[in-house]
């Protein structure tokens, strides 16, 4: 859904091709509590950070674990909705908190869902 997608840019008002292509844990390069995914936005790097605590916080909630596709549908919900809002194009780098994160993990779980066939 979020790996590969087009977002609407609200300024521009120009369609924007969006590809998934990294996925870094932050410590390892920047010494953050994150982990770093990076998509192709038109063609220009962007990373979005998801704070390490989420995955915990996810956990306690729920049981269930932030898998690595997980993580990157997130960040691409979240980038997705960045350039549709107007917060988008512009910088390199987006940091979410932990409240965010599990705020658009939310949302791709209830997408998703909904996209499933009843059984």
């Amino acid at each position: 859904m979020y790996s590969d997608f087009k977002a609407l840019d609200r300024w521009s008002k120009k369609e924007v091709h969006c590809i998934y292509q990294a996925l870094i844990v932050a410590i390892a390069t920047r010494h953050a509590d994150a982990v770093d995914i990076k998509f192709l936005v038109g063609g220009r790097p962007v990373w979005v950070a998801l704070p390490h605590p989420a995955w915990v916080e996810y956990k306690n909630r729920t049981g269930k674990l932030i898998t690595d596709p997980l993580a990157i549908e997130i960040a691409g919900h979240y980038l997705k909705t960045a350039l549709e809002s107007g917060e988008g194009l512009g910088r390199e780098m987006y940091s979410l908190t932990v409240e965010e994160t599990l705020r658009h993990l939310d949302r791709v779980v209830a997408s998703a869902e909904a996209a499933a066939p009843a059984v």
